[in-house]
This record gives structure tokens, C-alpha cells and sequence, in this order.
């Protein structure tokens, strides 16, 4: 493909003097790489399917028509009758990935509702972090081969899923995730827009399929969503009460809407929310969204204990269905530009066992109780009414759905599967905080410092990083910026509870104790260079000191490191995840060393070079060090203790500082330093620094003095 030819000359100017030049040159560079290799947007529509693909996504299939119709779908021919349709997720709904970019799985979908099978044909999720090849991404997708479309799906990481459910990728579970959801939502666009199950009447249906742009104030005026506005004073006198003695201020501004169809839900929701939601949804049930402004809770609390919420209910002519809790999902915030602030908001999914029908009218009704001053209780009912607007009904014939079966949100079930590991998470964020917290008294104790440092470091390599595989890399800052950029969702990162814990624990001690708290304590990849660096002292390896001249220039490489990567992440999150294998924590920690061998030799000459030069990977090359050390000055507390004497008459601590943290004239460079409390120990010890080793001799003096003249 010929690239168009940029619209001016650029120059890169660069003086003898400063580090910046090198950062800037480095940064440039790879954002100049990036755009010559990413690709241009092309057409999402796809032609007949190839025989090798045919064959791997409808298993039996003879021949393939082309894609066709709304949404598109080609019909699929197994002994000479159509046996099903073939359908492209980015096609049928857009889909997009966890990274905000394109996401286009083929899909092959049976006449009875099941998956034929699946094949990923675009992505460009940040899922290599841990080492995750293409292939078993590919393995993962074409495991859906069997699954039934009208049943409520849950990717698992158990050991026995359910049947075409396959296992989660481990490390990959927000991706594979929304992969679910992308091929569960387009398989059953089109199977409810061919007719392949429905409401069971052959006659109207409700349209599950359809787009439109769509804003908050369109949908309000059309009917999609419908309004009730109460007063104080309406609500007095729906209670017998003194209505002149209650203001006419707002009570309650209560909307509801059926979000099911896409014109409502998607445009409310957001694209990405909705698909979540309809995946996780059965095939024919049904979504309500319910918001309110004012005083008043549609909510309530009752529901923390019942399970079921006691303030409003559905009525659809004979029935009345109760709103429980299980099967509710809070919404923070709706996604329509001009939707209004609203003081709560919600999903409410109703199941199809429950005979609710979408197409025909309902009411919510709102139950407004208050006690009298005899301590009696009265209340009163609010009746919201809804009318399906016609443009959701679609006039085709269709087949009745098995019923849904529940499930729950993903990463509840995450959290559950491994509280051990959250409860020894804590246990070690426990510890380590009591560390962090009595410094002094541990540093003073050279003996029980150095044990404490050993056995903690030891536990970060074996348990946190080779075990719990809770290794943090650069590629987390990456993905936590894009999902800023394209539309943040707390779910998304509860989803691995090790790494959202350490996450956290990481912000917050970053207030106190600037980035060292990480880097000195919980890197898996950085411990395992202090152990091997301390065996490589006891046998005797000399350790080389680099001059403080050069070390001051050659750290500032970690940040244009940094930097590029972020740059090359704003176009394209795959080369950005390749660039992060500078980064060598998935061979040495998630993999373990087994791989291929380029990769373990540069793992190997790291942890080589930094028996010489101690943390070496740490002081000049590591982004992840150099992304948490840009917000370090912002620490509010300064607990490392200095005296006038450092760097002027003593520069033992600058000699032991593993990083070279310290500065000849004694200043600590806290986006340097690793917070490994070695130049405390230094600081209280009356043997090593030089102005407790003149008042330790002052006072013997003394004492000599004393006894002889006794």
C-alpha cells in the first residue's frame, strides 16, 4: 500500500548539551515507526468466505452464499439445504475490542441456535503481557463450537465449563470476555433478524437488531423512554396530607425505557456496555432501564436484605412481576451526550419464564410510603406508563426460545475462585505496610533488616510472581490510558483481582512513599536481581560502580522508552505491546524461562549484567520503573532520613545505594529510588557512618576518661 506523503518536512533539532535530545530522538523515532506500520482502515464488509476458513467456521458446509441483507449474513449449504448463515461480529454489530480498536470474529451460526464455529479474523488487544500466543487466542475463539445462542453465557476459568464454553484465557479474562460477548450478541442479531427464534407468535416480534444514532432528548420525545414528574405537593395529596404545607419542589423525576432494542439501549448504554449486556442476557429476555433524579429512592435499602426491591414493580395486565436484586445492574452513568446528570440509574433484566411481553403495554408502579405521627403507615401508588413506540416491532415469523438460564457478573465469580490468593495478597500488603510503617525500628536492627529484606523479596519472586503470576508490566499503564481514551469501565479491571489489588495498593503508597514502594518491594523480575546480586557478592563477583556522570545519562533512557511506547500505543496497541518486550517479566516471571531462546538469552544478559551492576535493568531500561517514577515527586512525605554530613564529608550511602539513587552532593532523586531502606540502615549504624562513628568514640572516650579517674 502507497502512503500518502506527509503534509510538510519535519526537523529534529538536538544540542550538544542536555538529556532531553536522546529522550526526544528516541520518543520520535518510534511515534515516525509506528505510522509508517500501521495499517489503514479498511472495509469491514467481507466477500464469499474461503473454502480453508468455510471449513473451519461451519464444519460440513458445502458452499457459502455472499453476505447479504440487514444485518449481513451469508447463508451456509450442507447436503444441498441451508444449514445455517455465516456472520462477521464487526459487521453485524461493530464490535470492538477491550482496546477500543476493531474486533471482527467470522462465526458460523446453525439453523438450531447453536455455534458451528468461530474464527478471529482481526484484533488488537494488549493480551501478550504474560506471554499469550496467537494460537491459543485462535484456540479459544474456535471453542465456542457448540455453544446454544438463547442461553446466557459465562466465560469461566474453571476446569469443567460448560458445553461450548470454553475456559478463559488466564492473564486475558477482560478480553476474552468481551470476545464472548461480541460473538454471542452477533449470533443472535441474526438469528432473531432470519427469524430463527422469537416470541413464539409468528406474528410481530420485538426488533433486537436494529441501529439508529439516537440522543437522549430524541428518544424522550418519540416515546422510547417514558417520564413521570412528581411534587411534593402531588405526593401530599395522593396521601391525605397537607399539601399546602409541602413545597411544590421536585419529589421524584422518574424515567423508564426498554433498552433491549438497540435504538434505545446502545445509544443510552453505549456500544460497548450494551453488547455486555446482551450477551449476558438470554436470547429473549428482556432489558428496562430505570433512572430517577430528586428526592426520593426508587431503590431504597429493603433490598440489601429481601433481595428484592419493595419501592417499584412491573404490571403488565394479570401479572406482576417483582424486581430482584440478582438480576440488576447498576449504571453509573449513561453514555448519550445529552443525557441529564441522574442520581441513580439501572438495568433491570426480566427473564422470559416470567411472561413479560415487550410489545405489549405496562406500567411501573411506584410505591411511596410514609409514616404517621400515630406511628401507622400509609401509602400510595404511582403508575409510570409505557407503550412500546411501533418502529420496534418487526412483523416476521418466528420459533419459541428455550428458556434462559441465570448467570452472574464475570468478575464476581473471578474474586470467588481465588479469595486464597487475594487472602495471601493481603496478608503480604499487610506486612509489607508494617514494614514501610516502622522503617526506623527495622533499620536500626541490621540483622533483622537484612532478614526481613531477603525473606520479602524471596516471597515477591516465588509466590507473587512465579505462583500468583501477579506481575505488573508497562502494557497495564497502557491499557488503563487507552480505556480513559475510549470509555472507562471499573468491571474491566476487577476482572483480575490479584493485579487490581496490587494495582491499588501501588497507587495509594505511591502518595507516601513515591514509586519505590513497587519497585523496591513488589516487582517479582526487580527482587529476583537483588537476590542474585547479593549471591553474586558473597561469591566473590566484583561489582562495577558506574560514574555518576555517566549513570545520570543513561537513565534517562528508561523514560524515551516510556514515552515511545505510549506514542505507539495511541495508534496501535500490538506494536506497542511487541515494543514491550523490552520489558523481560514475561520470560523470567510469567513463563518462567520456558520459550523461545532469543527471548531467554536477553532475559539471562540482564539478570547477567546486573550481577556487576546491580539492578541494572531497573536503573536504565525498564518503562514500567519509569512510568511510576514521572508521578513520584507528588509523595507527600519525605520518611528517608539525611544528615548535613551526606555528600559533603560521607558519601558511603550514594557507594550502597543499588540504584545510585543518591546524588554526590547527598540529595535522593526519589524517581530513582527504589525505598529499599539500605541507606537507612547505613544512617543507624554507629560502625559505618561516619558522624555516629565519632560520637560512638566521643562517648567511649568518656567513658575511658571517667573509669581512669575512678
Amino acid at each position: 500500500m502507497i502512503r500518502p506523503a506527509m503534509a510538510r518536512p519535519f526537523s529534529l533539532r538536538c544540542s550538544v548539551r542536555g538529556d532531553g535530545c536522546f529522550t526526544r530522538l528516541v520518543a520520535t523515532v518510534l511515534a515516525l515507526a509506528a505510522w509508517l506500520v500501521t495499517p489503514q482502515p479498511v472495509d469491514a464488509a467481507h466477500e464469499i468466505a474461503p473454502a480453508e476458513v468455510l471449513a473451519k467456521v461451519f464444519p460440513g458446509a458445502e458452499r457459502a452464499g455472499a453476505f447479504v441483507g440487514e444485518p449481513p449474513a451469508a447463508v451456509v449449504f450442507a447436503e444441498g439445504a441451508p444449514a445455517g448463515y455465516l456472520l462477521s461480529t464487526a459487521d453485524v454489530i461493530g464490535s470492538v475490542g477491550f482496546s477500543g480498536k476493531p474486533l471482527d470474529v467470522l462465526v458460523g451460526l446453525r439453523n438450531d441456535g447453536s455455534i458451528a464455529g468461530a474464527v478471529l479474523l482481526k484484533h488488537d488487544e494488549p493480551i501478550l503481557i504474560i506471554g499469550i500466543p496467537h494460537e491459543r487466542l485462535r484456540a479459544f475463539v474456535a471453542g465456542f463450537a457448540g455453544l446454544d445462542i438463547r442461553q446466557p453465557v459465562v466465560v469461566t476459568e474453571s476446569p469443567a465449563p460448560a458445553a461450548g464454553v470454553p475456559d478463559a484465557i488466564s492473564g486475558a479474562t477482560v478480553s476474552s470476555l468481551v470476545i464472548r460477548d461480541a460473538i454471542v450478541r452477533a449470533a443472535r442479531v441474526v438469528a432473531t433478524s432470519r427469524g430463527m427464534f422469537g416470541d413464539g407468535r409468528g406474528g410481530a416480534r420485538l426488533d433486537r437488531e436494529s441501529f439508529a444514532p439516537a440522543g437522549w432528548e430524541e428518544l424522550l420525545a418519540d416515546g422510547s423512554i417514558a417520564r413521570l414528574r412528581l411534587t411534593r405537593g402531588a405526593v401530599a395529596r395522593a396521601l391525605d396530607e397537607d399539601a399546602d404545607a409541602a413545597p411544590e419542589s421536585l419529589f421524584i423525576d422518574l424515567f423508564v425505557a426498554l433498552a433491549t432494542p438497540p435504538r434505545i439501549g446502545q445509544n443510552l448504554l453505549g456500544r460497548r456496555e450494551y453488547t455486555r449486556l446482551s450477551a449476558a442476557m438470554g436470547a429473549d429476555d428482556t432489558a428496562i432501564l430505570v433512572a430517577a433524579n430528586g428526592l426520593y429512592s426508587f431503590k431504597g435499602t429493603a433490598y440489601v436484605r429481601s433481595g428484592v426491591f419493595d419501592r417499584v414493580q412491573l404490571v403488565q395486565g394479570d401479572k406482576t412481576i417483582r424486581l430482584d436484586h440478582s438480576r440488576y445492574r447498576n449504571i453509573e452513568a449513561l453514555a448519550a451526550p445529552d443525557a441529564p446528570e441522574l442520581r441513580e440509574t439501572g438495568i433491570f433484566v426480566i427473564t422470559a419464564d416470567s411472561g413479560f411481553d415487550p410489545l405489549a403495554p405496562w406500567r411501573l408502579e411506584l410505591l411511596v410510603e410514609r409514616e404517621t405521627a400515630q406511628g401507622s403507615a400509609v401509602q400510595t401508588t404511582f403508575a409510570l406508563e409505557y407503550d412500546l413506540p411501533p418502529r420496534y416491532h418487526r412483523l416476521e415469523g418466528a420459533t419459541a426460545v428455550a428458556e434462559p438460564m441465570p448467570d452472574e457478573p464475570l468478575w464476581v465469580g473471578m474474586w470467588q475462585r481465588r479469595v486464597g490468593a487475594i487472602i495471601g495478597m493481603a496478608v503480604m500488603l499487610t506486612v509489607l505496610t508494617a514494614i514501610l510503617v516502622f522503617e526506623d525500628v527495622i533499620a536500626q536492627r541490621q540483622h533483622l533488616y537484612q532478614w526481613t529484606r531477603w525473606v520479602f523479596l524471596a516471597v515477591t519472586v516465588v509466590w507473587l510472581g512465579w505462583i500468583a503470576g501477579a506481575q505488573l508490566s508497562v502494557v497495564n499503564v497502557l491499557t488503563f490510558g487507552h480505556s480513559l481514551l475510549t470509555g472507562f469501565r471499573w468491571e474491566f479491571f476487577l476482572l483480575d483481582p490479584l493485579i487490581f489489588i496490587l494495582w491499588s495498593y501501588v497507587a495509594v503508597a505511591m502518595l507516601f512513599w513515591a514509586r519505590g514502594v513497587f519497585c523496591g518491594w513488589l516487582c517479582p523480575f526487580g527482587a529476583l536481581q537483588e537476590l542474585l546480586a547479593e549471591a553474586a557478592r558473597r561469591l566473590g563477583i566484583p561489582r562495577v560502580q558506574v560514574p555518576f556522570a555517566l549513570h545520570e545519562r543513561l537513565w534517562p533512557i528508561k523514560y524515551a522508552i516510556f514515552l515511545g511506547l505510549f506514542a505507539v500505543s495511541l495508534s496501535s496497541t500490538n506494536l506497542a505491546v511487541l515494543g514491550a518486550e523490552v520489558e523481560p517479566f514475561k520470560t523470567a516471571i510469567a513463563l518462567k524461562f520456558v520459550r523461545h531462546w532469543p527471548f531467554v538469552a536477553y532475559a539471562l544478559a540482564l539478570l547477567t549484567a546486573g550481577l556487576f551492576i546491580e539492578r541494572f535493568f531497573c536503573r536504565y531500561l525498564c518503562p514500567l520503573g519509569a512510568a511510576l517514577a514521572i508521578p513520584a515527586r507528588l509523595h507527600m512525605f519525605d520518611w528517608l532520613k539525611r544528615r548535613h554530613q551526606c555528600g559533603r564529608e560521607c558519601h558511603i550511602c550514594a557507594i550502597h545505594c543499588p540504584v545510585q539513587a543518591i546524588h554526590p552532593n547527598g540529595a535522593i532523586n526519589p524517581n530513582e529510588c527504589i525505598h529499599c531502606l539500605k541507606c537507612q540502615r547505613l544512617y543507624f549504624d554507629a560502625f559505618t557512618c561516619p558522624p555516629l562513628i565519632v560520637r560512638r568514640k566521643r562517648r567511649q572516650e568518656r567513658a575511658e576518661a571517667r573509669s581512669t579517674g575512678a
